[in-house]
This record gives structure tokens, sequence and C-alpha cells, in this order.
């Protein structure tokens, strides 16, 4: 679905920022004078992309591609910024960081995190890497048992979405109990959801719909049992208001840029769903837009459109 070249365009983006320190918007408790540090300090493996969690699918992005395209003309940087980045060291200060401060990136930047070991299994950066995923695993299971409602938000929270990875990672690691706490999660939040208000959607700022992260995750947890619940999650079938491509405004605006993503999430789930006229809908317009030209969304876009094309 993805040419090479277009790989080597998708590449180009996060190969821009993994290494950028600034512009960063860090979410960082201070429990004294000691914890004003730059990014980087903080952070010495994911300290780029602006933001923590945009560091890490950053990463994932580039490996994914790698492993994708290994002839891709970016190969040697990306094998480059993945040795620089993620060495036992600072993977090590990562995992440090997370045991201080144990909601950091809950849950939306843990799931890319395990998206990303998941991308790496089997390749030289996986070991210095399984320390942290087994810190997030740990945190993972110990957290989701005491979360007593699904987060149904468009934006990071969104429970859904990371239920999937971890599901995804779960079964590529063969972790049988990660695996029985996301599903037993899902089945608890999910599986009685019925006639879901899709008219609400989309939010002003979503990069994901609520209604189709639901869908999409429930497609991996019931199986065969799946197009009963959808009948009745979606009675009346696709809505217009899923059907639409979200429109954006203003793509310099961090916020506003979010709908880009929103179309590229929302093609991935819809294809995955069967609802492929209005998944190519989406894929199309989201895809025109990942190169803006603006870092609001630049910095991030690239992963959703790998993510979608492959």
């Amino acid at each position: 679905m993805l040419a090479i070249e277009q790989a080597s365009t998708l590449a180009a983006l996060p190969l821009a920022c993994v290494q950028r320190e600034y512009p960063n918007k860090i979410d960082h408790v201070l429990h004294g004078a000691p914890d004003v540090q730059s990014p980087r300090a903080l952070h010495p493996a994911f300290y780029g992309c602006f933001d923590w969690h945009s560091a890490v699918h950053g990463h994932w992005t580039l490996a994914r591609l790698l492993r994708r395209f290994p002839q891709l003309p970016e190969a040697a940087a990306i094998r480059a910024v993945l040795d620089a980045n993620l060495t036992a060291e600072n993977l090590a200060a990562e995992r440090a960081y997370l045991q201080l401060r144990p909601a950091f990136e809950r849950m939306y930047g843990w799931a890319w995190l395990l998206e990303l070991a998941t991308e790496l299994r089997g390749t030289p950066w996986a070991p210095a890497l399984q320390p942290l995923v087994d810190e997030v695993v740990e945190r993972t299971c110990a957290f989701l048992p005491k979360q007593t409602y699904p987060i149904r938000s468009g934006v990071h929270p969104n429970t859904a979405f990371a239920l999937a990875l971890a599901l995804d990672h779960a079964r590529a690691a063969r972790d049988a109990r990660l695996e029985a706490i996301v599903v037993e999660r899902a089945l608890t939040y999910f599986a009685d959801d019925a006639d879901y208000p899709a008219y609400l959607e989309p939010g002003g700022e979503d990069f994901f719909s609520p209604a189709l992260l639901e869908a999409d995750l429930m497609r991996r947890v019931l199986g065969a049992d799946f197009a009963r619940w959808l009948r009745a999650f979606l009675p009346r079938g696709l809505p217009a208001s899923l059907a639409t491509p979200a429109h954006v405004s203003d793509r310099s605006d961090p916020k506003l840029a979010h709908l880009d993503g929103l179309n590229l999430s929302r093609a991935w789930c819809l294809r995955a769903l069967g609802f492929d006229e209005a998944a190519d809908v989406h894929a199309r317009e989201g895809l025109a837009h990942v190169t803006t030209g603006d870092y609001a969304g630049e910095h991030w876009l690239a992963t959703f459109a790998v993510y979608l094309t492959t």
C-alpha cells in the first residue's frame, strides 16, 4: 500500500524531529529545584518531537519503515538515530524517570512504547529497551484493574486505543497475563455498549474517533461475536458523522491540526471494520496533509500515516 518513495517522504518527518529538542512541551512534575532540567536531561532517549509520546512513536515510525523498506534511502540515517537514542544508558534513565512518576504518559505514551517494543522485536535495539517495556507492562497490569471507568475522549487519554495497542503487544510477546487483563477490561468497559451517539463526533480537537476506536478494539477482542456487537453498537449502520472527513481550518494551530490525524485514524479503523469506501475517503484527505510545512502537524502525523498505510 505504501511505495518506497512515499515511505522516504514520511521517514524524513520523524528524522527531522526525534533529535530536535525544541520547541518542547514537557509533562513534568517538579519535586524540587533540582528537577528543573532540559528535556534532553530529563529524557535522554525520547526528548525530541515536541513531547515524549511523539518522540516514542517517532522512533516507532522509523523502525517500522526501516523494517518494511530496508533499502530506504534514509536507512543509514535511521539506524544512526536508533543507535544514538536507544542506548541502555538512555533507556535506563527513562525507566528511572517513570519509576519516580508512575502516572507519567498513562496510557497513551505507554501504549506507543509497547508498540515500539513490538516493532523492535528481534532487532539490536530490543535488549536495551526491554527493561523499560517491562516497567510499562507492570504498571499497565497494576493500573487497569483500578480504572473503574473507561476514558472515551478523542485525544490522548482514550482507553480503547491504549488497550488495542497493549493487546497487540501482549499477543506478539505471548504475554498471557497482560492479554487477559486487557481482554477483561475491554469486555467490562465496552461489551454492553449499544446505540452509540455518533452524532456527537467529531470534537473540535479530536485526533481519534471514540466510537471507531472502541469498535476496532472490540474487533480484536470478540472475534466471531464482533458482528453481532457492531450491529448493536451502530444499529443504523455507519452514520454520516463518521463517514465524512473532518475539516481543518488552520494547520498552524496545534489543536486544530489534530483533525488531520482524526482523518487518518478514522481511516485505519474504518478499513479494519469493513467500511472501505469511507476509509478511502478519509485516507485520501488525511494523507494529503501529512507534510504541511508546519511543525504543529509534522512532528506526529507521519506516525498516523505509517500506521494507516502499513
